[in-house]
């Protein structure tokens, strides 16, 4: 019997290695080294002032134009930067033009409020009524 147990023992072992070996080609596979650097356009570039008396003050540099226009691109709201939301949460609000176009001249859509006697006299008293309350 003990024979037995160390011969499943060992296969077991073989297989931890071999599995060990398969998952380490999968991740060498698809690993890639990648050599080109460039700034992140979704943080915000803060200014800091130079040195008083430096001589770098007086240097004017020209921006780059691919840099300027990656800040651009990333201060831009979001409705400007894609075409349809990249989150649920950005789906609401995202078409902020209305369905119809609102026309006050027609009383089908349109409902303004109208003040009669009572409603003039009910709004009269209920001021008269809130001022009395604060007063006390």
């Amino acid at each position: 019997m003990a024979g037995r147990s160390s011969e499943k023992a060992v296969k077991e072992e073989v297989h931890q290695v071999a599995i060990f070996r398969e998952t380490v080609r999968k991740e060498l596979r698809y690993q890639k080294l990648i050599t080109e650097y460039n700034i992140n356009p979704f943080r915000r570039v803060h200014a800091v002032t130079g040195k008083p008396m430096s001589w770098h003050d007086n240097v004017e540099e020209e921006a780059d134009p691919t840099f300027l226009s990656v800040i651009h691109q990333a201060a831009l709201e979001p409705t400007k930067k894609y075409t349809e939301p990249q989150t649920t949460s950005q789906e609401i609000g995202w078409i902020t033009t209305p369905l119809i176009n609102f026309d006050r001249t027609d009383c089908r859509l349109n409902f303004p409020q109208h003040k009669t006697e009572i409603t003039t006299f009910m709004e009269a008293a209920w001021r008269q009524k809130e001022q009395s309350k604060n007063l006390q």
